[in-house]
């Protein structure tokens, strides 16, 4: 059983989240511990699982109470979420959650109509329906300009027509968030967002996508062929949808960041406690002073980044928190993620490589952290040009 370390002077926390933390950790003891192998060797977590966290508030946390949620428009309830399921490596299951929560959800509270907030919320947040945002297509990477989706208006509907891969939930997705071009001619200003629900006809999943890491969440391809998605359906404005995705962003590195900062915390836990009780050549692993000093390393970069990260939140909560902001606490946290990680795997040694060991398990989780929601090179690039005003 790892034990916590102190994390000096913390303050981000009352009483109230503190709380929510003993019921999160509840949760996972009941519903994720158990089951996370099996998950990860069917590569999808059983929607069980989903409405279970729905029932104990865990999804919807910043959704208004008459739509089924939480009301609580304070991050810091997700980040005790997020921490306290990277205590467990289970980031898998995590992800999956910050899409629906810190992805799709946001969408629907800025930018849905009334009657479709009655519509789509109160599932999501029961965890009845799983949602999912399809941006990516094969070939166009950060590049959302090269999408090729289309979407034609004929009466009242939009016929969308086009592929998406990689979308997170995309396997259990009832609700999809689909990125097409509405008026090619108009470049960036041409895009709209459509929701597509699952049995439209035309809408279709392929693979289930084989990946590194993050085994048990449910990764695919997802096919649009002549779907009839109702005018009805259309989220936000007409050629707004590259607007809204960039004004969405910052929430979406936030949260990347928030976990990342959370496993580098997690890694750290498990291995002190191994170094601790681990013997070699006759004394701990801990004796040895190369330990005593990657250590020391480790948790000081460890502090440096939970204490950045926790400013970007309190950020975020004050409505301040900006896109360059968001991308250099993302670029920050999840290059530190793969570093502070890397070394613990190496204290570990041969168990290091072992998937019984949760250290190993968050090796192959972290290194997507630098990758999806934007590349490092990426997040150089938007603070590099605010840096020189380009």
């Amino acid at each position: 059983m790892t034990t916590a370390l102190p994390q000096a002077a913390r303050s981000l926390f009352d009483s109230e989240h503190k709380q929510f933390r003993d019921t999160v950790r509840t949760f996972i003891a009941r519903e994720i511990i158990s089951n996370l192998e099996r998950w990860e060797e069917q590569h999808l977590v059983d929607r069980s699982a989903w409405v279970a966290a729905g029932k104990q508030g865990l999804i919807g946390i910043a959704v208004p109470e008459e739509y089924g949620g939480g009301g609580l428009a304070d991050y810091r309830f997700r980040t005790v979420v997020a921490e306290e399921f990277a205590r467990v490596s289970a980031a898998s299951v995590s992800s999956g959650l910050s899409v629906q929560d810190d992805v799709f959800i946001p969408y629907l509270i800025n930018l849905a109509t009334p009657e479709q907030q009655r519509r789509w919320l109160p599932p999501c947040c029961s965890g009845e329906a799983i949602g999912a945002i399809a941006m990516t297509e094969p070939g166009t990477g950060s590049d959302l300009r090269a999408i090729a989706t289309t979407a034609v208006r004929d009466g009242e509907t939009w016929v969308l027509n086009g592929a998406k891969t990689f979308i997170t939930n995309g396997i259990h997705a009832d609700y999809v968030i689909a990125v097409a071009y509405t008026d090619p001619e108009a470049g960036a200003k041409g895009m709209s967002l459509l929701m597509v629900e699952r049995g439209m006809e035309g809408f279709s999943r392929g693979r289930k996508l084989k990946k590194v890491g993050l085994q048990a969440q449910d990764t695919a391809e997802l096919f649009f062929d002549d779907v009839r998605v109702p005018a009805a359906n259309l989220i936000g404005d007409v050629g707004g949808g590259f607007v809204h995705m960039m004004e969405r962003l910052p929430l979406e590195r936030l949260s990347i960041a928030v976990s990342a900062s959370a496993a580098a915390q997690a890694a750290l836990e498990w291995t002190v406690d191994y170094v601790t009780t681990r013997q070699v050549f006759g004394k701990p692993i801990a004796a040895q002073q190369n330990t005593q000093f990657t250590l020391a390393e480790i948790a000081t970069e460890v502090e440096v980044t939970r204490t950045y990260i926790d400013e970007m939140i309190l950020d975020y909560n004050r409505g301040t928190l900006s896109a360059v902001a968001a991308a250099k606490a993302k670029l920050w946290a999840t290059e530190a993620q793969k570093r502070i990680v890397d070394r613990c795997v190496q204290l570990f040694g041969g168990y290091g490589y072992m998937l019984e060991y949760p250290i190993a398990r968050s090796f192959v989780d972290t290194r997507v952290q630098t990758i999806y929601g934007g590349t490092s090179e990426i997040m150089k690039l938007i603070i590099g040009r605010d840096l020189l005003g380009r």
